[in-house]
């Protein structure tokens, strides 16, 4: 287990820690937080691919579609804990400054089997986990929070996430045709064509469509352009020249790129590094750095750009497109892409 604390007063602190292998790595980092900032806060929460589970203790969370913070938007309800779908256009999470609980992230195949119900309804959704596992989150978050211990915590979540997957049925393992899709599009961050992911699964373009929404959440097209984004935010964060970065990343041109990131984020690039702590793909952002892939924690530095802004992107950590999770779930391999879904 990590801990960090965002400020000398201790009022903002972070404690990681990696599930158990055989969740791996359709299970993410765990990251529990603790948060008595006592002001209001907000940042803008980045379309990341993966499935966010949110289970809280204490305080309220709100989330909006509108990306730009402080500027207009229709606040969505508050929640104390929320499950949010994979989704294409960034959010504004906000808080009144006391926050307490421990956010999860699954690859988007892991949340089919975990959670039962077809992804393509929390597509571009946040909303109550009740919603989507009834009683049974309900009971895990009574615990969760009787539990004053997080190395404990971590091993009550480790034990029931285990125990779901040893549960689920048999007609919601994920297809091994939509894994391969869901890889290819990992390994090459989006760039392969929609057809050639058709011709590899044997299916026609509409049966690949449907299948990929029922088990990921979003359209083949619509994922590529999320891991699309992802890469240029590292490249541009690590201080590529735009250029480069829309030819690497599979744009037409930087134009094209710009375009994409004022529609999937609400900012121009520009603007959007010089927000800097105030974009996270974590919900209850990110203002420390974030554990690396191998659990290792990235230090803040790691994705500093050396344009004048000193922005920073902290990416969810752990996300190559492996495929595994638990004894009999999905198994596979692959060669990992930093940000790519797993």
């Amino acid at each position: 287990m990590r801990h960090q604390v965002c400020d000398a007063g201790g009022r903002c602190q972070w404690f990681y820690a990696n599930p158990d292998a055989r969740l791996r790595p359709g299970v993410g980092v765990y990251r529990g937080f603790r948060s008595r900032a006592g002001t209001a806060q907000e940042h803008v929460v980045v379309p990341t691919g993966r499935v966010s589970l949110l289970i809280g203790f204490g305080g309220e969370l709100r989330l909006a579609r509108t990306a730009a913070p402080g500027g207009a938007g229709t606040a969505g309800p508050a929640h104390r804990s929320v499950v949010s779908g994979l989704h294409t256009r960034a959010r504004v999470l906000g808080h009144r400054g006391d926050l307490h609980g421990i956010e999860v992230t699954l690859a988007p195949w892991a949340a089919y089997r975990l959670f039962g119900t077809s992804l393509r309804e929390l597509a571009d959704t946040v909303t109550d986990p009740a919603d989507v596992l009834g009683g049974r989150v309900r009971d895990l978050a009574a615990a969760l929070e009787a539990t004053h211990d997080w190395r404990r915590r971590f091993a009550l979540l480790d034990e029931t996430l285990l125990r779901w997957s040893s549960e689920v049925a048999p007609e919601h393992e994920p297809s091994p045709a939509v894994l391969e899709a869901w890889r290819l599009l990992g390994l090459t961050a989006g760039t392969v064509p929609v057809r050639e992911l058709a011709d590899r699964t044997g299916w026609s373009l509409r049966h690949l469509e449907n299948r990929f929404r029922e088990q990921i959440g979003l359209a083949p097209k619509s994922l590529a352009r999320v891991l699309r984004l992802n890469r240029a935010i590292r490249e541009l964060a690590a201080g590529e020249r735009a250029a480069d970065t829309a030819l690497a990343c599979g744009f037409y041109d930087q134009s094209h790129l710009s375009r994409e990131f004022s529609a999937m984020t609400g900012l121009p690039p520009g603007r959007f590094l010089a927000a800097g702590n105030r974009t996270s793909a974590w919900l209850t952002g990110c203002r420390n750095g974030s554990p690396g892939p191998s659990g290792s924690t990235r230090s803040p530095g790691s994705l500093r750009s050396t344009g004048s802004t000193g922005a920073r992107f902290r990416p969810i950590p752990g996300t190559g497109p492996r495929v595994s999770l638990a004894a009999n779930g999905p198994t596979g391999h692959g060669t990992s892409s930093s940000g790519a879904p797993s």
